[in-house]
């Protein structure tokens, strides 16, 4: 049974330094923005962060990079229009970037979910990607050997959940959310609206419970912008 609650701060509290990171969005859309301020708040530093980007602007993931606790960045899209914060300490050599193509990068973190050992993909052959990896001719094409990316923790953004922790996504926001939540010892996820058990039809859930450690209902704090419940009376409840 996971734990609802609506503090954020409270949710993040027990991430330590050095910790291992799956942030969910695909630059903004889906970004779990409450939890990484609150992440931010914490003091949690060294941090290795796993996310498409390397944050946009100067709010959520960029600030937490711009404050310096973000110690390595595993990602497709390090840099865009509004990406100065990363920018700037890259240059500087004070944080560490991997660069994993996109469809790797989802691959990659579903693999650890699934509890597949690796796998091998022709993206990155012949480049520097694939240099000190495994190679190898498959049908006379080259393929390189990636492995899994797993962490101790992931925050994701959600629609709705219930107190089970089942979870829907809204449109595009539901991007890396569901992998990341298979791919980490604890998955703490962001809603905006929390309903009675038995209101989500089990077949439109995207993510089982089972993955979900922590649920912070924005709604109650005025973020959100679901429909009171009675979910409280449901679940094991923080507030």
């Amino acid at each position: 049974m996971p734990t609802l609650t609506t503090s954020a701060a409270d949710a993040v509290a027990q991430i330590p330094d050095g910790a291992t990171i799956l942030i969910g969005g695909f630059g903004k859309a889906g970004q779990p923005v409450e939890l990484i301020e609150a992440l931010l708040d914490h003091g949690a530093s060294d941090l290795t962060v796993v996310n498409n980007n390397a944050g946009n602007g100067e709010h959520g993931l960029a600030a937490l990079i711009g404050a310096g606790r973000v110690r390595k960045i595993v990602c497709s899209f390090p840099r865009q229009s509004d990406s100065q914060l990363f920018d700037e300490r890259f240059r500087a050599g004070l944080i560490e970037l991997e660069l994993v193509p996109q469809g790797n990068l989802a691959e990659r973190i579903r693999a650890a979910g699934a509890g597949i050992g690796g796998f091998f993909t022709p993206t990155g052959y012949g480049t520097l990607l694939a240099e000190g990896k495994e190679t190898r001719m498959i049908d006379g094409r080259g393929y390189v050997l990636e492995s899994p990316i797993r962490a101790e923790y992931a925050l994701i953004a959600a629609h709705t959940a219930d107190p089970l922790g089942n979870l829907t996504y809204r449109k595009t926001a539901r991007n890396f959310g569901p992998i990341m939540a298979t791919a980490a010892t604890h998955t703490i996820v962001q809603v905006s609206n929390v309903v009675p058990v038995g209101q989500i039809d089990p077949e439109v859930v995207v993510t089982p419970g089972i993955f979900v450690d922590v649920i912070v209902d924005l709604h109650q704090t005025g973020l959100g912008n679901g429909v009171p419940t009675d979910a409280y009376t449901s679940g094991k409840v923080s507030a």
